[in-house]
């Protein structure tokens, strides 16, 4: 079974902190991780019919198929296991209101959590989640 590989915005630094939270609990270390703006989030992207250009959504991919906005959040909290997955709850609201409050912040992560000028230095095994 391929491993799930998350997508995110590399220079957000509330994406950034997230894929930081990640990788210090996903305690299985099965989550892969891929920056929306290297070539080849762009060509994971593509591959599944996704905006290259649109970079206001974080992307699983799992199990063929790709996650966005809520979704890809919950299926992520899924994923981690207990007790990360109680977050799963969340898939009782419609998705259209999750994803309009997700847009809402997605939209406002720049002004609240400014971009990074640059990347932290990953050690060894960080560097091995990275595609």
């Amino acid at each position: 079974m391929e491993k799930p590989i998350l997508i995110f915005d590399g220079v957000c630094n509330f994406c950034s902190a997230s894929v930081n939270f990640l990788l210090k609990n996903d305690r299985s270390h099965s989550i892969l991780f891929c920056s929306l703006q290297s070539e080849k989030g762009k060509a994971l992207l593509h591959s599944y019919g996704l905006n290259t250009e649109e970079l206001s959504t974080v992307v699983l991919i799992y199990q063929k198929k790709a996650y966005t906005k809520s979704n890809a959040v919950l299926k992520t909290s899924q994923i981690m296991g207990f007790p990360w997955n109680l977050l799963t709850i969340f898939f009782i609201v419609p998705k259209f209101i999750r994803d309009y409050f997700y847009t809402k912040f997605a939209a406002n992560r720049y002004r609240w959590f400014n971009k990074k000028e640059i990347c932290r230095i990953l050690t060894p095994a960080e560097k091995e989640r990275f595609i």
